[in-house]
């Protein structure tokens, strides 16, 4: 998986997904070239890493022993990290096309890795139970259909999106989609907490964490949901209720495009060129987890925009984890957390290979971009749930 002999890193990640699936454990070697995997040896995975383009390398048992023992050296920052199981994915997103796409969904897509889909409905009646691992599409948790109002108020495509949103609160017994989008903000968390694994990109990131906090707060003007918003409703919000951001300020005006202080966009003034990010380097035998949530070809990633672009470095909470950050910047990019029994990831901006991603764009075709470390950040949070747990050192 490292840079030089990797052809298809993303579609390595399906044949790793796919080889789980066959009931069958792989090795992933952490921080060891680009954080490899070590795969049982068979024709028939070979014919499958060939039919999907994937390199790879056929290795004697001998030779494996060795890479092992290399790795359990203390003094590498390596560790072996055994996949047991693949992890059964829903991505959570609307019924129907959105004018515009999502990273995920695309990524599954092209790596091969099936997952289902789920919405409102399923979530409120619980069926999240049924899988290891969540994603969020781009997604207004806070029923301001994604502050576009300014802009695209007579799009007909807006217009259809808010009637479809109102008439499923409705069918849901609710009066308001602001309520209905809370209490399946209440859902997803129940689920993070209960054990589930959680990822997030764009606006679902930080629209999350606000619904949580406006639990039992009107943060919506009439054009959003027909009435007032509550008086001084800034002083009502409960950061205690957040899963990773804290002190922000909402963005009470319905013609900016922006749902609070958490967002890095409009703070930014990083030209394209030199916009980058760089993953933080931890230890792989102390600290597992973030270290493979940051496997990589390279430590240092393009940015790239969204209408959450990225986290106001004062604006999370401490016991939160910076992955990824823009230290020129003061802006966090990618960052994890626990809650409860659960794992949540938040990855700022919308799509790692297009970086200005706007509402009626093309999609991005991943063929051009097999090897992105953009994406593969995304791909790791897939295969997390696949990891053997291990008890904490103490």
């Amino acid at each position: 998986m490292d840079a030089d002999t990797q052809k298809n890193h993303l579609k390595a990640y399906g044949i790793t997904y796919w080889t789980l699936s066959q009931q069958l454990k792989v090795k992933w070697l952490l921080n060891y070239r680009g954080g490899s995997f070590l795969l049982p040896d068979s024709e028939r995975i070979q014919r499958e890493c060939q039919i999907r383009g994937v390199s790879f390398e056929v290795i004697s048992d001998v030779k494996a022993e060795s890479i092992l023992k290399e790795i359990s050296s203390p003094s590498k920052n390596m560790e072996a990290v055994v996949l047991e199981k693949a992890p059964k994915i829903a991505v959570y997103t609307p019924k129907g096309k959105l004018p515009w796409d999502d990273a995920v969904t695309m990524v599954l897509t092209y790596a091969e890795i099936p997952y289902e889909t789920v919405y409102d409905e399923e979530v409120l009646k619980d069926e999240l139970l049924l899988y290891d691992w969540l994603h969020l599409h781009h997604e207004d948790f806070t029923g301001q259909y994604g502050k576009f109002y300014a802009r695209y108020r007579q799009a007909a495509w807006y217009i259809e999106e808010k009637k479809s949103a109102e008439a499923l609160a409705t069918k849901l017994g609710y009066k308001k989609v602001s309520e209905e989008k809370r209490d399946v903000a209440l859902k997803i968390r129940d689920y993070v907490v209960g054990g589930g694994f959680m990822f997030a990109m764009c606006s679902a990131t930080d629209s999350f964490d606000i619904a949580l906090s406006a639990d039992g707060v009107d943060i919506c003007e009439p054009m959003f949901d027909g009435d007032a918003s509550d008086a001084n409703y800034q002083a009502k919000i409960d950061f205690n209720k957040t899963f990773a951001f804290k002190d922000f300020t909402l963005e009470r005006s319905p013609l900016v495009y922006e749902f609070s202080s958490i967002d890095m966009t409009t703070k930014r003034k990083i030209p394209k060129e030199t916009d980058y990010f760089s993953l933080i380097d931890f230890s792989a035998k102390w600290d597992p987890i973030p270290t493979m949530l940051c496997q990589n070809h390279t430590a240092l990633v393009k940015g790239f925009m969204g209408q959450t672009t990225s986290f106001d470095r004062e604006e999370i909470k401490s016991n939160v984890l910076v992955m990824g950050e823009n230290k020129t910047n003061g802006e966090a990019k990618y960052i994890h957390g626990i809650k409860g029994k659960g794992f949540f990831t938040f990855y700022g901006g919308h799509d790692p290979e297009d970086y200005t991603h706007k509402v009626g764009d093309p999609k991005t075709e991943l063929d051009l971009h097999p090897t992105s470390p953009g994406y593969r950040l995304i791909l790791n949070n897939v295969l997390f749930p696949a990891a053997k747990k291990k008890k904490q050192k103490t």
